[in-house]
């Protein structure tokens, strides 16, 4: 299917982005060997896709990029892909995460991308040489990487995992100028930023196809705030656990029913942040204790106490009785 961004006449081969919930999935490993489990990361995708949501990220933050190879990273978005077909999801869109230290290196992952069933790339600034790493180095990054890159790019301002760089609105607006550059995930937190780019990219909602550019907000616990800043959507970890009230948020604004999705708002974000504050293992637990699967992140990350596990638990149970209503 063909999809355009209307701003800069870009068009390629590839599943269109609706505006809704993302969720950036887990990748799940054998608790013993930690070998990559991939019957329960088709099991997720499916449980995910059933849910509700626009579409899935894979080998993002929450994916735990960053402790899995080239070859892993693969193997997780061709697992997810053959899942969503399988349950009949065969248009729910795939973005990889496929950030690399290099111009060069991150190219190349965003063609292994492709290769493996993606559809649109999630790339985060370069980070490890944070001295060098001004404005016009990320801006030039990011503009080599677009140009050889074979799926159209989302940018992830996401400051805590890459040194504390945090793209400004003028960047991320004078980024969006390129005709491979097609989104932004807002991470950050910051409303205000993701209004100005929203705007100055006539960016796509639930009301207007616009330009087709993409303002996601990054946590679900400022979905109305996103689309009440103009965002196209949101991707955020606690979808994995929540989908369904995540979305249901979403619909309830998006069809007027503004006070209804302030108050279900409330719930949602109270929950979100015993998930955030316990990061991707306090996920993983809540997965395990509400359906059964979840297991631990790879190592370095610590294997939670039965006492936090049992506190994360409790802190998500009023939100959680939502998503089995739903």
């Amino acid at each position: 299917m063909t999809a355009s961004n209307g701003t800069n006449g870009h068009a390629a081969e590839h599943k269109p982005l609706p505006c809704g919930i993302y969720a950036p999935t887990m990748t799940f490993f054998d608790p013993e060997t930690e070998e990559l489990d991939i019957p329960v990361i088709k099991q997720h995708a499916k449980r995910l896709a059933e849910g509700g949501l626009a579409g899935l990220v894979v080998m993002g933050s929450n994916g735990e990029l960053a402790h899995c190879t080239r070859e892993e990273r693969a193997a997780v978005t061709k697992a997810t892909r053959e899942a969503l077909d399988d349950a009949g999801f065969t248009q729910t869109p795939i973005v990889v995460g496929a950030t690399e230290g290099s111009v060069k290196g991150t190219i190349e992952s965003c063609k292994l991308a492709q290769q493996s069933g993606g559809d649109y790339v999630l790339i985060l600034p370069p980070s490890y040489f944070r001295a060098q790493m001004d404005e016009d180095a990320v801006y030039n990054y990011f503009t080599a990487v677009a140009d050889g890159s074979p799926l159209p790019i989302i940018l992830y301002n996401y400051p805590g995992a890459v040194s504390g760089i945090d793209m400004d609105s003028d960047l991320l607006i004078k980024l969006a100028q390129h005709k491979n550059i097609i989104g932004t995930k807002f991470t950050c937190g910051n409303t205000g930023k993701l209004t100005r780019v929203a705007l100055a990219t006539d960016a796509k909602t639930p009301k207007s196809e616009g330009s087709g550019y993409m303002a996601f907000g990054g946590m679900c616990d400022f979905t109305v705030q996103t689309l009440a800043s103009g965002g196209s959507g949101i991707i955020a970890g606690g979808a994995n656990v929540m989908p369904k009230v995540c979305v249901k948020v979403w619909n309830l604004y998006a069809e007027g029913k503004t006070e209804e999705a302030i108050a279900l708002q409330k719930v949602l974000s109270k929950g979100d942040w015993v998930l955030t504050k316990a990061a991707v293992p306090g996920t993983k637990s809540a997965l395990q204790s509400y359906f059964g699967y979840g297991g631990y992140g790879r190592r370095p990350l610590k294997r939670l106490p039965q006492e936090k596990v049992d506190a994360i638990k409790a802190g998500i149970e009023e939100v959680m009785k939502v998503e089995k209503s739903l």
